[in-house]
């Protein structure tokens, strides 16, 4: 093994440009494979720590009405906080939102928003609660900058609000906006205003109650409550984990169009030199080399070529990879309006196993290809061979 080795690496180098136009393709497959999972591995690790950070914390209770994507269900979305999580309440680890339909009326115009109150004493999300703690001529709010940009408004603004209670009966106040925040999670600021949880207790006449209850413990084992239906985090980010899903399938197939690339280019270099030199190949056998020793050193001579693209890929794709990792791949479009919790800027994380595992398959893709067309030479005769002719 050790001399079909030798061999096999004087061939490769004494191929010339023929080896190392395969080497740098192959070597181009690696960095592109790992910088493009890196990539995804990047964004569902930074999209569901922003939504822990900013919404879900480490799960949730929903009141049994509550549907966030039917509007309508807003209304009837509201029940009495469990005695049994005071304890958790008043100690910071969960925190209550109520959460109703609301309009507005920026610059004169009409436009619906969801109205949540939260506490502004809360430190279990990024959201600047503390801005509502004030005391002013109006009900405190802070809006994300998406629902800024699309009303038009500034810190210190005024605007009337309304709302329908408990009871059906509309009421209207006056907003002022404190604080303008950014975030990357859309749904936490898209058509949403944060005012103070008693403030909107009192203004719909449901003390006491609330929409949603956010907990920090996600490992602890959480009992169910009448009136409240439990949500994990693992529930809470099946959106982002099927968006991973479907766009790791579709990179999927340009993995798929590269390695097509780089082993065809080994196969037809396999052919080429089986057919150039047979008399090389009769040599072997005459020397006492079985047939199956002589396809095991083709094979291993189309093999190195991963070795050797693995070792030209470590020297600019590592530098390469780790400028990434640091400065990040900023996306060519805006991703503030998508609707999924994905940031600007996409930082890859680049595992020892997400290397290793990259290595190992296109080496023994690499080596199928390498053995398929070499197992020709079994079937030559080693006088023919010796001659320069193929049967």
């Amino acid at each position: 093994m050790r001399l079909a080795i030798k061999l096999a690496f004087r061939n490769l180098i004494g191929a010339g440009l023929r080896t190392w136009l395969n080497v740098i393709v192959l070597s181009f497959s690696f960095v592109v494979i790992i910088f493009m999972k890196g990539v995804m591995i990047g964004w569902d690790h930074q999209a569901k720590t922003d939504m822990t950070n900013w919404e879900i914390g480490g799960g949730q209770y929903w009141q049994k009405d509550y549907d966030p994507i039917d509007p309508f269900s807003l209304n009837d979305s509201h029940a009495p906080i469990p005695a049994e999580v005071m304890d958790e309440i008043a100690n910071g680890t969960m925190e209550p939102f109520l959460i109703a339909p609301g309009t507005i009326y920026p610059q004169g115009r009409l436009q619906s928003v969801v109205i949540k109150g939260i506490n502004p004493k809360q430190s279990l999300f990024l959201l600047p609660s503390h801005k509502l703690d004030t005391l002013i001529d109006g009900i405190p709010a802070i809006i994300g900058s998406l629902m800024a940009k699309n009303i038009k408004a500034e810190v210190g603004d005024r605007m009337t609000i309304r709302w329908r209670d408990v009871n059906g009966t509309f009421d209207a106040g006056e907003i002022v906006i404190t604080e303008i925040f950014s975030t990357n999670v859309p749904t936490v600021e898209t058509g949403q205003i944060y005012i103070p949880i008693e403030k909107l207790q009192s203004m719909m006449l449901m003390p006491g109650e609330a929409t949603v209850l956010t907990f920090s413990d996600s490992e602890k084992t959480r009992p169910a409550y009448n009136e409240w239906k439990l949500k994990t985090k693992t529930e809470l980010t099946a959106s982002i984990d099927a968006m991973i899903k479907t766009k790791s399938a579709g990179q999927t197939i340009l993995y798929a169009i590269l390695l097509l690339l780089a082993m065809l280019a080994i196969f037809d270099t396999q052919i080429l030199s089986i057919f150039h030199r047979q008399k090389e190949i009769g040599t072997y056998v005459a020397l006492g080399y079985t047939r199956q020793q002589v396809v095991g050193l083709f094979t291993v001579e189309g093999t190195m070529h991963s070795i050797l693209a693995a070792i030209v890929s470590a020297a600019y794709g590592l530098p390469f990879l780790a400028w990434m990792a640091k400065n990040g791949w900023t996306m060519p479009i805006d991703t503030s309006e998508f609707g999924m919790a994905i940031a600007q800027t996409l930082y890859p994380i680049y595992s020892a196993g997400l290397i290793i595992s990259t290595v190992l398959i296109v080496t023994t893709v690499t080596a199928i290809v390498s053995y398929w067309p070499s197992r020709r030479i079994a079937k030559m005769n080693p006088t023919d061979a010796l001659r320069g002719k193929l049967q």
